[in-house]
């Protein structure tokens, strides 16, 4: 696999190929990346993976919050808004969940 190397400064990962004389995000020279461990380069290949289905789950939680939203409105009767309320809630929640697990692995080094 190709080696990865991590902008001591801001955190950017590079593979070996996309390195160019500066950091693309902080501007710093080329010499502030260094090679990352191939265990530290896995766990961050799985960590995006993990982050990038992260994601997907927050985008289809939204779409859940949009449809109770939906649902809420058009008020047809009390249990169903309360279903859609419930609905809203649990989405909310769920989408916490995911971002407090992607800090988590950006506070690790594994994004």
């Amino acid at each position: 696999m190709e080696k990865l190397y991590r902008c001591e400064v801001c955190g950017m990962i590079l593979a070996e190929g996309q390195l160019e004389d500066k950091c693309p995000k902080c501007g710093q020279p080329k010499e502030k990346y260094h090679e990352m461990s191939e265990e530290d380069a896995e766990k961050s290949r799985r960590s995006d993976y993990t982050n990038d289905l992260h994601m997907e789950l927050i985008n289809l939680l939204n779409q859940i919050e949009d449809i109770s939203n939906l649902g809420i409105e058009d008020n047809l009767d009390p249990s169903c808004v309360n279903v859609f309320k419930r609905a809203k809630a649990h989405a909310s929640l769920l989408k916490q969940y995911s971002k407090a697990e992607i800090a988590g692995h950006i506070a690790k080094g594994k994004w």
